[in-house]
């Protein structure tokens, strides 16, 4: 199953897949990212895992979605990200039936519509500045009290806003920021231990633990399973390039 994705004007990433031949299972791994999506059919938002999740996606359903990293989410949907916070609601639900129907009519090519949905509404998007500056402070793995001293807000104060901008805590968003480095590193191959060394883990059981904690399995368990669904025509997971979907629905 083919996957593309490319970077949109003003930090949006879209994305498609290609439908599989047979029903596949994948596991979503988290990423601080809020996703407008064409799922199964349906046009959904799928908010910010706190943890990984699996989902089944039927034998010819392609899908097609807009990543909204660094806070954008909630400057594109009009709600807190910890609103939707492992949570996957339809899109009327969130933006109402009217905007929602912006995109009800994309007939065969949801991803364009995508696209120039983005296009219509960046003009007129206030994306809060905090949210691509603390993700950069938690992909440097940031302390909480150096990222609340380096934004200018209490510690309290930068926890409520992480909340809004990305579900979670900044403590929380480094974590999962921290497994995508490390996961990218095992996957091009370097032994755990190093993997567990360059990415700020105190031991390779450090690193065991927290991908263990956010994923629900071990590091070679997951690169094992991505592996096996390399070597057959039925795509990946969201940190390996591929959509993610729902475990519940409101």
């Amino acid at each position: 199953m083919a996957y593309r994705e490319r970077t949109l004007p003003g930090g949006a990433v879209l994305w498609r897949s290609d439908a599989p031949p047979a029903p596949v299972t994948r596991r979503i791994l988290p990423d601080g990212c809020l996703d407008v999506l064409h799922l199964d059919g349906r046009w959904v938002v799928a908010g910010p895992d706190t943890a990984a999740r699996l989902h089944t996606s039927g034998a010819g359903a392609a899908h097609a979605g807009l990543r909204l990293p660094g806070g954008r989410g909630p400057a594109l949907l009009g709600v807190p990200a910890h609103a939707l916070r492992d949570r996957t609601v339809d899109l009327a639900a969130v933006l109402g039936d009217r905007a929602a129907a912006d995109l009800a009519g994309a007939g065969a090519d949801p991803a364009g519509a995508l696209a120039a949905w983005w296009a219509r509404r960046l003009p007129r998007l206030d994306v809060d500045p905090l949210g691509p500056r603390l993700l950069a402070l938690a992909e440097r793995g940031a302390p909480v009290p150096v990222a609340a001293a380096a934004t200018g807000w209490s510690e309290r104060q930068l926890r409520r806003r992480a909340h809004e901008l990305f579900g979670y805590g900044p403590r929380h968003l480094a974590r999962v920021l921290r497994l995508g480095r490390a996961l990218d590193l095992a996957r091009a191959g370097l032994p755990l231990a190093e993997v567990a060394a360059r990415t700020g883990h105190a031991d390779q059981q450090h690193l065991s633990r927290e991908v263990r904690a956010l994923t629900g399995t071990t590091p070679t368990g997951l690169l094992a399973e991505e592996a096996a669904r390399a070597a057959q025509p039925s795509g990946a997971n969201r940190s390996t390039e591929a959509p993610p979907g729902p475990s519940t629905t409101a």
